[in-house]
């Protein structure tokens, strides 16, 4: 998931099939850290908390209580950015993963317990799937009485249907597990010819995936919110993206792209059928548009409806993040976590080749100057690997000698530059367009020019950032972007960024590096059925790609959400890695 998607222990998808426990990252308080907070909590030598693989009895409605949750009353939020997508097929960014689940439901989802425990269960299915052939085949079946807005049963024709139209032409974004997993994939183009997919077989209320190989994390990758349901009657194929249809709690009732989206109480969403869910508010008012500096300081002040407003993207502003987490009051409104994502520098391999000055840019990059602007160490911690270490499969290694320079090494990149006989190499960097990205792009550009390169800047809008990196011919030699797993282990950490098989408009390979030794050590990692085994040959990937120098990993990110005073029930999901949405209350 592009910043950032969740992360779980699983060594492959053929050896998971019989797990009941899975790890995901979870916040310690380890000391250490530079830029003014030497008490700033650490992502390296934290470890994974547990998911659970929930039980038919775990996948019932409906979720437990929250305490002292009430019922009633509008919540609001302050983002920068808005959905970029709206149709489950093409969602692949953290931020609507984490809004969408209060009007969509997949197969199987995430229940999170008040102490922070998070389990995969059982959504608009019975239970979190089923296999007899160690992940060869899935089997779900449909819960009944759950229905959409409009009052009409969810049919076995929509979850068929749900899964036959990823194929479609149109579907240009988002993740492609299904398409290249199921038997006959390659071939099928959708079914608005009224072609159905053999390898998706429906007897009565069940579903039976068939797949190519063995997968044993197949259900782990269905909770993704990309593949939530979409009713049949009312797939309007490239118009879906702007409206979905709910089966949620909440229905969409008004949008206006980039400024609001506003959701109202769907009378049809049954309790008992939803494990996950518990829809305290009577509304959500989304609202777009807000620098982080500009809705931090309205969470300081704490006035009117936003003291029951808090923000699901926007974090405390660096420029006040010592203030907050220095008063004790403020303090207790906030949420830290640390986060399993990598935000690193794609470096574009097709247009910057040579291996010289791709690995320059890595040598000066200035990842102590960035941190100081991101607001220091309890913000962020550098990076020098592609998975973080809270994600099994990482590897501790630093190439490009972050540790013993982390202000850059421009005499190093130097003379790197001249051996290629690239001295003023132009380089054209995107990035997502806010406050705080400008001042370090400043950064960046005064560094990579010091060390010989000729940088040139662009802003991006922040909603649309995504869907423009993601063009093959994008205009850019480096971009800013964010990755963690998109479930459990190093394959969904490293083949949908790293694979050359998978460059394509939409995809996520953003350095579209296609190396023929990476691609086989994915394809022979995927196969180790032994955990640690596993793990360990993924880090040696993480390796073999620094060593090619496809991008510069700048941060893993530690999170601090401020929030009004009278929001309730702030709590963190590990599944879908940021604040549970569905747990929230609007205080009286």
């Amino acid at each position: 998931m592009s910043f950032s998607r969740r992360n779980f222990l699983i060594a492959t998808g053929v050896a998971a099939a019989s797990s009941t426990v899975l790890s995901a990252c979870s916040s310690g308080d380890a000391g250490g850290g530079k830029g003014g907070d030497k008490n700033a909590p650490k992502v390296t030598g934290n470890k994974g908390a547990e998911i659970l693989v929930g039980t038919k009895a775990d996948s019932t409605g409906p979720s437990p209580e929250v305490p002292g949750a009430v019922k009633g009353g509008t919540l609001y939020t302050m983002d920068q950015m808005d959905c970029d997508h709206l149709d489950p097929a093409q969602i692949w960014t953290s931020y609507e993963f984490l809004i969408t689940p209060l009007f969509m439901r997949g197969l199987v989802g995430y229940k999170v317990a008040q102490n922070g425990t998070t389990t995969l269960v059982g959504d608009l299915a019975t239970d979190a799937g089923t296999t007899k052939d160690g992940g060869k085949t899935w089997s779900f079946t449909l819960k009944d009485g759950v229905k959409w807005e409009d009052g009409s049963d969810i049919t076995m024709d929509d979850v068929r249907h749900t899964f036959e139209r990823l194929f479609a032409k149109f579907v240009t974004f988002g993740p492609r597990y299904p398409q290249d997993w199921l038997i006959g994939g390659e071939k099928y183009q959708g079914p608005y010819e009224g072609k159905h997919l053999d390898s998706i077989e429906i007897d009565g209320k069940t579903v039976t995936f068939r797949l190519k190989e063995a997968r044993g994390d197949f259900n782990f990758m269905l909770s993704m919110r990309s593949f939530s349901l979409v009713p049949k009657a009312h797939d309007n194929k490239e118009d879906y993206d702007k409206k979905p249809f709910s089966c949620g709690p909440y229905k969409i009732d008004a949008r206006q792209v980039g400024k609001s989206m506003s959701l109202s109480r769907n009378p049809h969403w049954d309790p008992k059928t939803d494990p996950i869910r518990n829809a305290y508010p009577d509304a959500f008012q989304f609202q777009f548009g807000f620098q982080s500096l500009a809705s931090t300081d309205r969470y300081i002040a704490d006035q009117g409806n936003d003291q029951h407003t808090l923000s699901i993207f926007n974090e405390i502003a660096p420029e006040r993040i010592q203030k907050v987490l220095g008063d004790p009051e403020l303090k207790k409104r906030v949420l830290h976590h640390l986060d399993p994502a990598t935000y690193y520098y794609a470096i574009n391999t097709t247009r910057i080749t040579d291996v010289k000055v791709r690995q320059a840019l890595n040598y000066a990059w200035p990842a102590q100057q960035t941190q100081l602007i991101r607001g220091g160490a309890s913000s962020s911690e550098i990076a020098t690997t592609i998975i973080s270490p809270l994600t099994p499969g990482h590897a501790d290694f630093d190439l490009y000698g972050k540790k013993a320079k982390p202000a850059g090494d421009p005499v190093k990149a130097k003379a790197l530059l001249k051996e290629a006989g690239k001295e003023g190499q132009k380089i054209v960097i995107a990035f997502q367009q806010s406050d705080n990205q400008v001042k370090q792009a400043v950064a960046i550009k005064n560094a990579l020019d010091k060390a010989g390169f000729d940088v040139v800047t662009k802003q991006v809008d922040k909603t649309s950032f995504y869907s423009q990196i993601a063009q093959i011919d994008n205009h850019f030699d480096m971009f800013a972007a964010g990755w963690s797993a998109d479930w459990p282990g190093g394959y969904t950490a490293l083949q949908p960024t790293f694979d050359g098989r998978v460059i394509a408009d939409g995809a996520s390979n953003w350095p579209q590096l296609n190396d023929a030794g990476v691609n086989k050590a994915i394809d022979a990692a995927a196969k180790i059925t032994d955990l640690e085994e596993a793990n360990k040959a993924w880090g040696a990937i993480d390796r073999q790609i620094m060593e090619l120098a496809a991008c510069v990993p700048d941060y893993w990110p530690i999170r601090n959400w401020l929030h009004g005073s009278k929001v309730g029930g702030v709590a963190f999901d590990s599944g879908n890695n940021g604040i549970a949405i569905t747990k929230l209350f609007a205080m009286k």
